[in-house]
């Protein structure tokens, strides 16, 4: 499991504690088994903790709570996943600005009227 999967997870179960693997699945565009997956992983590390609910007629449902521990490692996921994509935006931000500088050369070489705007 990726951190950018696992901080998402995370983010969404501390959110919606109720929600079922298959709602988990749909919302991240994974696989459910994926979900059982990742799932199963966050619970052996003790930073997610599954409960049956009490007043459910479907015994099968969980709800997934975030532990001390993982409410602490979501946090630092948090951190790292916001600097990464820090980095994206500033790289991305870089790559437009030589792109226009590319397209300012190539419509004063063609002449104003060959330069097609949209």
């Amino acid at each position: 499991m990726t951190e950018e999967m696992r901080y998402r997870l995370m983010r969404l179960l501390a959110a919606n504690p109720q929600m079922s693997q298959r709602d988990v699945a749909r919302e991240l565009g994974i696989s459910l088994g994926k979900v059982n997956y990742c799932l199963r992983a966050l619970v052996r590390r003790g930073w997610v903790k599954a409960r049956n609910f009490k007043n459910s007629r479907n015994k099968a449902a969980y709800m997934y709570l975030l532990t001390p521990q993982g409410i602490e490692a979501k946090g630092a996921l948090a951190l790292r996943f916001l600097h990464i994509k820090q980095q994206e935006y500033e790289n991305l931000r870089r790559e437009i600005e030589q792109v226009r500088l590319e397209v300012g050369e190539h419509a004063s070489a063609a002449g104003p009227e060959r330069f097609i705007r949209s």
